[in-house]
C-alpha cells in the first residue's frame, strides 16, 4: 500500500516549525556568544586572580590588584533593597488599577504609571542628584544618634550612598512590575472572583483569591523588576557614591558592577586593568543568568504545587456500571 503524498499544508507547517526553531536557537547562540566573548577577553584576569577575584575586596589599579567583591555586594544590595521597596508599591498599584479604580481614571493612571518606564535613566540620575540626594541627606542628618549606633544606619550624612541608589532603583522598577502584575490580574478568569463572592467572601478576600490564582505571573513580574535593577547603570552611578567598599550601612557610599565598568572602562591603561573590568562584566552576566534560572525554578515549583493541589482536590471518577 503506497503512502499518500504529503499535502502542501504539512510542508508549510514543517517549514514554519524549522523557521521558528532557528530563531529560538539563534537566541541561545547569541547568549553563548556573549558569554564566550566576555570569557575570552577576561582570560588574563582569570589566570592571575582565579576565584579570588570574586571574594577579594581590594580594587587598586595602580598596584594591579583587583577584586570584584565590593561591586558584587553593591549590585546585589542595591537591587534587593529596591525590590524590597518597590514590590509592595507595585502590587498595590496593580490591585488598585485592576480591581478598585473607577473606570474614568483607570486608563489615565495606567498610562502615567507606564510612562515612568519611558524616562531615560540619565534623567532619573539628574533628578536623583538634585532632588532625591538632598532629601536623603536631610533624612540622614536628622537620624537619631541612638539609631546611628546600628551598622545599618552608621556613616556620615552624605546623601549619596546605598539608600539613594535603592530608592531611585525602586522608582525605576515600579512601572515594570506593576504593569505586568496588572495584566496578570486582568487575565484572572472572572469566575474566580464570582466563586469567592458566592461563598460569602468580602471584596478583599475575592482579591486575595485572584492574587493566589495569578501568583506565578506576579512572581515573574517581580523577577522582571529585579533583572531591571541589576543591570541599571547611569542612574545608580550618579547617586551610589562610587566607593568600592563592602558595608551594610544604608548611608555608606558604595559601588555597583555596571557603574565601575561605565566609569573606568575608558581609563583602563593596561591589559590587566581592562581584563579585570571585562571579568566584572562576566560576573554580572553569570549572576544575571543564575538569578533568572532561580526565578524559573521558583515559578516551576509554584506551578507544580498548584497542579498537585488541583489533582488532590479533583473528585475521584465514578466506577463504571456493569454491563
Amino acid at each position: 500500500m503506497t503512502k499518500p503524498p504529503s499535502s502542501p499544508r504539512s510542508a508549510d507547517d514543517r517549514l514554519f516549525r524549522l523557521g521558528t526553531g532557528f530563531f529560538a536557537f539563534l537566541v541561545v547562540l547569541l547568549v553563548a556568544a556573549i558569554g564566550y566573548e566576555l570569557f575570552n577577553n577576561s582570560r588574563l584576569s582569570i589566570a592571575k586572580f582565579g576565584l579570588a577575584f570574586w571574594r577579594t575586596k581590594t580594587w587598586d589599579p595602580v598596584a594591579g590588584n583587583f577584586g570584584a567583591l565590593p561591586f558584587i555586594w553593591g549590585t546585589l544590595y542595591s537591587s534587593f533593597l529596591a525590590l524590597l521597596i518597590s514590590t509592595p508599591i507595585a502590587i498595590g498599584i496593580a490591585i488598585f488599577l485592576s480591581e478598585l479604580a473607577p473606570r474614568a481614571i483607570r486608563t489615565p493612571l495606567a498610562f502615567l504609571t507606564e510612562l515612568l518606564a519611558a524616562i531615560p535613566s540619565i534623567v532619573y540620575g539628574l533628578w536623583g542628584i538634585f532632588v532625591l540626594v538632598p532629601i536623603v541627606r536631610g533624612l540622614e542628618t536628622h537620624t537619631p544618634d541612638w539609631l546611628k549606633k546600628f551598622p545599618l544606619f552608621s556613616g556620615p550624612p552624605l546623601g549619596v550612598g546605598m539608600l539613594s541608589a535603592g530608592l531611585i532603583l525602586a522608582i525605576m522598577v515600579i512601572p515594570f512590575t506593576s504593569s505586568v502584575a496588572r495584566e496578570v490580574l486582568r487575565a484572572v478568569p472572572p469566575t474566580q472572583r464570582e466563586a469567592a463572592y458566592a461563598l460569602g467572601a468580602t471584596r478583599w478576600e475575592a482579591i486575595q483569591a485572584a492574587l493566589r490564582y495569578g501568583r506565578k505571573g506576579i512572581y515573574g513580574a517581580i523577577i522582571l523588576g529585579l533583572g531591571r535593577a541589576i543591570g541599571e547603570t547611569m542612574a545608580v552611578t550618579m547617586v551610589i557614591g562610587n566607593n568600592p567598599q563592602v558595608s551594610a550601612s544604608l548611608f555608606a557610599p558604595q559601588y555597583s558592577m555596571a557603574a565601575v565598568i561605565a566609569n573606568e572602562f575608558t581609563e583602563a591603561a593596561d591589559d590587566l586593568y581592562l581584563s579585570a573590568l571585562v571579568e566584572i562584566g562576566l560576573v554580572l552576566f553569570v549572576i544575571t543568568l543564575v538569578i533568572n534560572a532561580l526565578s524559573r525554578l521558583l515559578i516551576w515549583s509554584v506551578s507544580r504545587e498548584v497542579k498537585v493541589k488541583e489533582r488532590k482536590a479533583a473528585p475521584a471518577p465514578l466506577p463504571e456500571e456493569a454491563a
